[in-house]
C-alpha cells in the first residue's frame, strides 16, 4: 500500500491485517508520526500481523525514498520500546519487536514491525452513542487492564510480584499502562475541547487518576530495571537488551561520524559520552548470568506429558529402521498425541500479557 501524507493521522484506523506500506516520497517528519501514531498502543487484534514498511530501494527507485527513511523508522520503535530481532517472526511472542530486511528479488529494503497487540473484546457493543446513554465499559469489569489502572498503589505492588515476576511481563504491564494513560488524556482532550462525555466515559475519567498511572509506570520501570541489576533476566531477555543496546550504539557511531567531519565539538562530546554508557552497559549486560524462564501456569500437566513420553521416546529409537507391530503403532501414535499437547500449553499459556 502505498502511504500517502494524509494517512498518517489514522493508520491505525486502516491496520487490521498483514500489511506492506509503501514510505516513497514520506519525510522523516510524516514517516515519525506515523509510526508513532501507529503503535504508541497495542493494536487491538486477536492475532499476530506483519506489517512491513517499504523504506528503499535499488539504483532506479532509490531517489524515491528518503536517505534517512530506515533510520527514522527504527528509531521511533526503539523510543516505543520495540527492539530489534532478527530471528522475530510472526507470532504472539515476537509482539513488540522488528528486524531490517532486503528483499533481493524486488530489490527493496523494509522494516518488519511485529507490534504489541491487545486483545478485542468480543463483547464490547456499538460505540456510536447519542445522548443520555450509558455506553459500553471503557474497560471491561474484572479484566486485567482494568484491575491495573483502578488498583491503589500498595495493591498493585502486589499484583506486580504475583502477576508480573519476570522482565518480560514487566515490560507489557508498562505497555498496558501507557494504553490506558492514553484513553485518559482522550478523554481529557475531549473535554477541553467541550465534547461531552458518556455516562461510562465521565466514571472511567472520575475513577482513573492518571498522577496514579505515571507513578505505576514508575515504579514498574524501576522494578524491570531491578532484573537487569540482579541479573533476574532470561536468555532471551538478555538476547533483546543487548540487540537494543547495540541499536543505540550504531546510531551514536554515525552521530560521532558526523561530528567529526563537520567539526561540531559539543556534539561530538555529548555522543561520546553516551557512547561511553552504553559500552558500559552492554559489559553489564554481557557479565549477567541469565535465568530460567518462570513455570508455565500448566508447568505440572507438561511435566506429567514429558514423563509419559520418555518411554515411547525410548521404543522409538529402538525400533528405527523396522516396521512396527500393531501395539507398537498404536503406541507411537500416542506420542505425536503428547507432542502436540505439550506445544499447546506452552503456545497458548505463554501469549503476550497472559499473565498481566
Amino acid at each position: 500500500m502505498q502511504l500517502n501524507t494524509t494517512q498518517h493521522t489514522n493508520i491505525t484506523s486502516i491496520i487490521k491485517e498483514s500489511e506492506t506500506f509503501d514510505l516513497a516520497g514520506n519525510s522523516v517528519s510524516t514517516i515519525g508520526t506515523t509510526i508513532k501514531s501507529a503503535f504508541a498502543t497495542p493494536l487491538e487484534l486477536n492475532d499476530m500481523i506483519r506489517l512491513t514498511f517499504v523504506t528503499g530501494a535499488g539504483k532506479l527507485g532509490r531517489s524515491k525514498y528518503d536517505d534517512d527513511a530506515a533510520k527514522t523508522v527504527t528509531s521511533t520503535l526503539r523510543e516505543l520500546g520495540y527492539v530489534d530481532d532478527r530471528g522475530a517472526s510472526c507470532v504472539v511472542e515476537c509482539a513488540g519487536s522488528f528486524k531490517s530486511q532486503h528483499d533481493t528479488g524486488k530489490n527493496l529494503k523494509t522494516i518488519v514491525v511485529f507490534p504489541l497487540i491487545q486483545t478485542l473484546n468480543d463483547t464490547m457493543g456499538d460505540l456510536a452513542l447519542g445522548d443520555g446513554q450509558k455506553g459500553p465499559a471503557i474497560l471491561e469489569d474484572g479484566s486485567p487492564k482494568q484491575l491495573l489502572a483502578m488498583a491503589s498503589m500498595n495493591t498493585f505492588e502486589r499484583m506486580l510480584i504475583s502477576k508480573c515476576p519476570s522482565w518480560s511481563q514487566k515490560k507489557v504491564c508498562v505497555a498496558v499502562i501507557e494504553e490506558v494513560k492514553a484513553i485518559v488524556q482522550g478523554l481529557d482532550n475531549n473535554l477541553m475541547q467541550g465534547t461531552p462525555l458518556t455516562d461510562s466515559e465521565q466514571e472511567f475519567y472520575d475513577e482513573c487518576d492518571l498522577t496514579s498511572l505515571e507513578n505505576k509506570e514508575n515504579y514498574t520501570k524501576s522494578e524491570m530495571q531491578k532484573h537487569v541489576e540482579e541479573g533476574k533476566i532470561t536468555p532471551l531477555e538478555k538476547k533483546k537488551l543487548l540487540a537494543q543496546v547495540q541499536e543505540k550504539l550504531a546510531v551514536l557511531e554515525g552521530d560521532i561520524k558526523d561530528a567529526t567531519e563537520n567539526q561540531k565539538p559539543k556534539k561530538l562530546q555529548k555522543s561520546q559520552a553516551q557512547k561511553q554508557k552504553l559500552t558500559e552497559r552492554v559489559a553489564t549486560l554481557d557479565a549477567i548470568k541469565t535465568c530460567m524462564p518462570h513455570p508455565l501456569k500448566q508447568q505440572p500437566a507438561i511435566e506429567k506429558l514429558r514423563k509419559e513420553m520418555q518411554p515411547l521416546l525410548k521404543l522409538e529409537k529402538e525400533t528405527k529402521g523396522r516396521l512396527l507391530s500393531i501395539k507398537e503403532t498404536t503406541a507411537m501414535g500416542r506420542k505425536d498425541e503428547i507432542e502436540d499437547e505439550i506445544l499447546y500449553f506452552e503456545v497458548s499459556f505463554r501469549k503476550l500479557g497472559n499473565d498481566v
